[in-house]
Parts: C-alpha cells; structure tokens; sequence
C-alpha cells in the first residue's frame, strides 16, 4: 500500500502527555526493571508536530536543550521500526515542544509514538496500533500506551495495558517545578511494597474520587520528595487550594491536583502560574485529538 503524497504536503499532528494515576512497586524483576501497576491518563499539555517531505531524515525541535541525533526518542523510535519493515523515512519534522522535559509526563515517549504513527499514515504503511506497540516494545515503557492511545492500567513494567474509561470526571491541574529526576535513581531507591488491601486497578475502578487519597499512592514519592522538597510541598499545597486527591506523576517532578469544582481548579491553577510555576488545567473526561492531518 502506498500513499500519493505531493511534495508541497504539510502534515502536523500532536503528541499529548500523560499522568500516572498512582504508581504501585510490585517488585524488582531479575533484569533491573521493576514490576509495577500504574494508571494511565491524558492531561491537556502537547507538544506540536510539523512533517514535510524532503532529501533525507531531519529533525528539529524549538528547544534547544533537546538532542535530535540518536539519542532522540524519536530517532530511536525510527531506527527500531526499520528492523522490522522498510520504509521511506525522508521526511523533514519540526516538534514544537510544550511538554516539559524530564517531567514524568511521558514527553519522549508520546512524541515516539506520534512520530511512529504519522510515517506509518504518510508512508501508507498499513500498520495497525498493535503491529507498531509490538515492534518497538522494548524502547520505552510508556511508548505502547501512546500509541494505542486509550486510558488503561499498565501492569508488568507498564507495557502489559488493560484499558479501562479511566480519564478522570474532574479538572486536573498540572504543575512542573522544573526539577529533573532520574527515573533510574527513582526506582532504584525505591523498596517494593508488601502486599496491600486494595490493588490499585480496584482503586481505579471501584473507589470515589475522594476517597483516592487515602488509597492512591505513588511509591516513588518518598525518596524523590526526600530529595526534593518542594515537589512535596507543591503536592501539599494543591490541597490547600482544594484538591480532591494531589501526587507526583510517574518518577517527578511534575505533580497534579484534581478537582470536582471547576472554580476551585481555576483557582489553584491561576495562583500556581502567579508563583511562575509551569502549570496546565485539563478539563473533565478529556479526549486527546490524535488526528493526523494534511496542511498544504
């Protein structure tokens, strides 16, 4: 199958981050990663995606901090799908980013997956959701999720997704404190809990909103807060504005409040931005608009 694309063709889409609803450490496997369950949903923040046929493969980015060789996800994510099936990877890509890096929003990963999905749909390759998630399955945990792109519980190292309607009924508000953590360290400093009441897919599933608090946790959170106090005090501080339930998403240092009443998350969200503090306010149920599209 091959696609008739004119050269003057333009095609953007968007890559949208995620947050972890919870993070459950399970255990630590034989090869270093770790066994874990975590909730998986969309949060409103994406980076912006412009792709043009050209000579050869070029990337660029608006941030300057952010490699465009092989140490690129996206490069990455390009050089592991050629294993399995040839294709015209001739294509000029700009990313606009917006998604903070070294977040714990999954920024790499979506744009992995995006960059994935739209050569796949310019190049007519034919490829389903499946065919792409199990071809680059090993590149990075978070990377199935995005391509698949439905809300779910990851369990395994994450990539094992069952989805389930999990999108909160609620405003999330989302703040970065441009502090970096190693993922690596934060699991690596990270004790797997005993077995607990409540698993949290039946948190997810089966308890209030407001009764997450209580139930919901990120086993990451101690030891990167111990290293990092403001992301605690930022987790406290969403409850002082209101929030029904506030953590850190996956390994930081991005932390989220959500919120039943729209005013109280408008709120929150104002005062954090009048603290110069990165933030985005998603709104309830919220539908990632994964479209690709031909902007000539």
């Amino acid at each position: 199958m091959t696609t008739n694309t004119p050269e003057s063709d333009i095609w953007v889409s968007r890559s949208f981050a995620k947050i972890n609803l919870g993070l459950q450490v399970i255990s630590k496997l034989p090869n270093g990663y770790h066994e874990i369950e975590t909730g998986f949903c969309f949060i409103n923040w994406n980076d912006r995606f412009e792709m043009h046929k050209a000579d050869s493969f070029r990337l660029e980015t608006s941030d300057d901090q952010l490699p465009v060789d092989h140490n690129n996800l996206i490069v990455k994510a390009i050089h592991t799908l050629r294993r399995y099936v040839p294709f015209d990877d001739a294509y000029s890509v700009y990313v606009d980013k917006l998604i903070p890096l070294g977040a714990g929003l999954g920024g790499g990963s979506s744009n992995a997956a995006t960059m994935l999905k739209m050569i796949n749909k310019v190049g007519g390759l034919g490829m389903s959701n499946e065919d792409i998630a199990g071809f680059v399955i090993g590149l990075g945990a978070d990377i199935p999720f995005f391509i698949h792109g439905n809300t779910g519980i990851g369990k395994g190292i994450g990539t094992d997704i069952s989805f389930y309607d999990i999108q909160p009924d609620a405003w999330i508000v989302t703040v970065f404190p441009d502090i970096h953590v190693s993922t690596a360290d934060a699991y690596r400093n990270c004790l797997p809990n005993e077995p607990r009441e409540f698993s949290l897919e039946h948190i997810l599933l089966n308890e209030p909103l407001e009764e997450w608090r209580y139930l919901l946790n990120n086993d990451l959170e101690p030891w990167v807060i111990h290293q990092h106090p403001m992301i605690g005090d930022i987790k406290d501080q969403f409850y002082e504005l209101g929030a029904d339930y506030a953590a850190m998403s996956g390994s930081g240092s991005a932390v989220y409040g959500i919120f039943t009443q729209e005013f109280v998350a408008v709120d929150a969200y104002n005062q954090l931005n009048n603290w110069n503090l990165q933030s985005n306010i998603t709104p309830p149920l919220f539908t990632p608009d994964f479209g690709i599209y031909r902007s000539s």
